[in-house]
Parts: structure tokens; sequence; C-alpha cells
């Protein structure tokens, strides 16, 4: 367990970490030894619309600082797909949110609860929890790639969220890493998502006449295990297309640790020797350093820690390990 700096905190602190998924919401009451305290577990549904999204968020904090019968609230920090701009709290783009764009999430959700709340991409959020809680836990500066249907990305470096100066730094699923490859919806081509997320590998699966359009990443991975050389093939693009990008991002930052998380880790087996290859051949400092790839391992509490923990960074906490690296 990681000691904590309680310099500027009390014992009986403790914050709310939201985390918003494309189906669930959860919310935790965590201490700031990591503890959860209680948590919530609700659905909610993007196409409801905004004001019912942000009413399921209030409700679900509302019912966790209900059920806290001590201690003193320092805040609450929730983690959202999309793009904010950190210092407004307001959503500057989502593609899954709809009537997002443009809104002051934060200050509205703050007007209704009257606590402070910090808003956070939700990569983002947990890359910060990993950090905390998870396989980072003494390492200050990491980078988390989450793969899933698509990919995303959160960097810290000593400590704390880059967000760039808009806060969108950290879109790695969007990193070329085939300057001819598929088309994203981004207007790029050969982003990584479309070359090693789920929704990558059943695309691929299709070309390679491995399933109809019902195909899943998990039916891909089943086939590889049976030995199917096309399968396996399918993995083995993705291992390629994940190590040109963690190499770039090892050349480029020369951080000691990079975590990946997300279902797509069960496949782990049969992607990770190519991805091992590449980034052997294309970075200089990997095959020359202790640089670390890893799997994360907080699986999807990571954006409920690292929602959880923004309150406290806030109020001057610092996760302090005993061999930080």
């Amino acid at each position: 367990m990681p000691l904590v700096c309680y310099s500027r905190l009390r014992m009986t602190d403790y914050s709310i970490g939201v985390d918003l998924g494309g189906t669930n919401l959860r919310a935790a009451a965590i201490d700031a030894e990591g503890k959860i305290l209680t948590k919530i577990t609700g659905s909610t549904q993007y196409s409801s619309g905004r004001d019912a999204i942000l009413g399921h968020i209030v409700t679900a904090i509302k019912g966790v600082q209900l059920q806290v019968t001590s201690g003193n609230l320092l805040g609450v920090g929730i983690g959202i797909p999309g793009f904010i701009q950190i210092e407004t709290g307001v959503v500057i783009g989502s593609a899954n949110l709809p009537g997002f764009d443009g809104y002051p999430v934060r200050d509205e959700i703050q007007r209704q609860l009257g606590i402070p709340i910090i808003l956070e991409n939700d990569a983002n959020a947990a890359a910060l929890g990993e950090q905390w809680m998870g396989a980072g836990r003494g390492v200050k500066d990491l980078v988390l790639l989450t793969l899933g249907t698509g990919i995303g990305g959160g960097i810290l470096a000593d400590g704390r969220i880059l967000h760039g100066f808009l806060g969108m730094a950290g879109e790695l699923g969007h990193m070329t890493v085939y300057p001819d490859g598929n088309p994203c919806g981004c207007g790029n081509f050969g982003c990584l998502e479309k070359h090693a997320s789920a929704t990558a590998v059943m695309s691929m699966a299709r070309a390679l006449s491995l399933g109809d359009l019902d195909v899943t990443a998990e039916d891909v991975y089943n086939l590889a295990v049976e030995g199917n050389p096309r399968a396996k093939a399918v993995f083995e693009s993705m291992g390629r297309a994940l190590g040109i990008a963690l190499a770039s991002l090892i050349n480029i930052f020369n951080f000691p640790l990079y975590l990946l998380s997300g279902g797509a880790l069960g496949s782990w087996d049969f992607f990770a020797p190519a991805m091992f290859e590449q980034v052997r051949k294309r970075s200089f400092t990997f095959s020359r350093t202790d640089t670390r790839i890893e799997k994360a391992t907080l699986g999807n509490e990571a954006g409920l820690y690292g929602a959880a923990y923004l309150p406290f960074q806030l109020a001057g906490a610092e996760v302090v390990a005993a061999n930080p690296v």
C-alpha cells in the first residue's frame, strides 16, 4: 500500500469518483488510502440525452454521499469520454454524448450539488487510477493505452495528467501507424485505433472471411485459441500496429512504464510477441534500457479510482511510493 502525505488532509477526508461508461454509470466514495467506502452501479444510455445523463450523474453522487455516514467530502471527480477544456469544465468534443459539445458540464453539476466538481477525460482518469492504486504505483511518469472499441490514452508526467493547452493531449488512438492505412472517422488515415482496437479486429476478421457482420473480437480470439491461422494473423497485425505506436511513444517520452488496459488484454499471448518485436526494432531506448511495457491491473475500476483521486490531488495530497521511479 502506498503512503499518502496528509499535510493538507484529515484522515476522515474522502472523495467521490464517477465513471461514465457506454452503458454503465458507476460512482464510489474512496478514502485517501484508496479504500472504497461504498459504491453504486447504475445504467445510462447516451441516447437518453444530455439532461437525463446529467440527472443520472447527480443522482448517483447523492446516493453515494448518503451512504457515507461520517467524514469530510473533499469533492467529486468525474471521468467522461470526450475532449474537455479543463480550466472551464466545458466539453468541447464528444462523439457519443449528444448535446454535450460546448456545454458547461462541470458548472451545471456543481450548481445542482453545491460540491466542488472536477471533470476529466475517462482515459486520463484511468491512467491516474493505475498510478495511484494499480500497476503504476511508485511511477511518476507513465503512458496508458486503453484498448477497447476504440483506443484511448493517458499520459502522466511527474505525477500529473498531461493535458496540452486545450485539454486534448493523449489522443493516442489517433497516432498514425500506417500513412496509407484504413480511413478513420477523425479524418486521418492509418490511425492506431483503426488497426489495433476491437473494432479493427472485427473488421480484419470479416475481410479474412472469419465471420459475418456480427463477428466479435471474442469470436476471433476463440478461433485463434483453436489454432486458426487467419485468426492468429489478425492478432499479429494488431500487435505490429501497437508495437509501432509504442516505439514512437518510448522514443518521444523516455518514460519507464507503458501500460495497456481493456478487454483486448485477454488476447495478450497472441498480439504481444509481434508488438515486442516491433518495439525492439524501432526503439533504441527500449532495446537498451529496462523500459517496461505491461498490463494494467485495475480493469474497469481504473477510471473510478482516478476520478476519485482528482480531489485529493487538488487538495495537495501526493502518493509517495517506497521506491519511486
